[in-house]
């Protein structure tokens, strides 16, 4: 090959990685375009989703977990800086805790007993329901916010929005406000670009999930 050819194959090749890595993420997923939204009716998780462990499961139109000891169930959806993500949670444990995770890889779990996420942590209910954590992170981390007591209601179906507008991230539950972080360096781009449900040991039920861009 002479050397003139060699040195334009090259710059293609550059030029296609280039635009691979500024196109997809790892595992080549879609973004939302002008929204996602799941009701979990069906028998199957499906192909929308990365199941990273854990017992996630459809039963009766929600999807159910327990002690899945931080092996989230990842969006293969890109998220905008900018979004809005709601979705029903009940947690039939006395222990609350219900999780989630927002602007993470898309792949990540636990290896071990320890857990540091790509993503903001948002938890209601933890720590045998007796607080609530927004967390960059990690969310034993001392630059945690904690949120005012609120317990989870066993039983109970409450109402999660999430909103990241600019560096403000904002979470309400059945529409009162829970937890609210302004990060001055936030999360976002590429690795940092999904949505995932999450859980520890709390037996959680999951339904009714929709995005929608800002």
């Amino acid at each position: 090959m002479k050397m003139g050819a060699r040195i334009r194959r090259a710059v293609s090749v550059s030029v296609l990685a280039l635009l691979f890595s500024a196109g997809c993420t790892p595992q080549g997923d879609p973004g939302i375009g002008t929204g996602f939204a799941d009701d979990f009716e069906r028998a199957q998780i499906g192909t929308a989703y990365k199941q990273t462990g854990g017992n996630w499961r459809i039963e009766a139109g929600e999807l159910r977990v327990q002690g899945a000891k931080n092996h989230p169930l990842w969006l293969l959806r890109t998220l905008p800086r900018d979004v809005r993500v709601e979705f029903d949670a009940r947690s039939e444990s006395l222990e609350g805790d219900i999780k989630v995770e927002i602007f993470g890889d898309g792949a990540s779990y636990a290896d071990g007993d320890s857990y540091t996420a790509t993503s903001y942590v948002i938890i209601f209910g933890g720590w045998n329901n007796s607080r609530n954590v927004l967390a960059r992170m990690d969310e034993h981390g001392r630059d945690r916010v904690v949120g005012e007591p609120r317990k989870v209601e066993p039983g109970r179906v409450h109402r999660f929005r999430i909103e990241r507008i600019d560096s403000a991230l904002t979470v309400w539950v059945d529409d009162a406000l829970l937890l609210q972080m302004n990060d001055s360096e936030p999360l976002k781009g590429r690795g940092h670009d999904h949505f995932g449900f999450n859980n520890w040991q709390s037996e959680l039920f999951f339904d009714n999930l929709k995005v929608t861009p800002l």
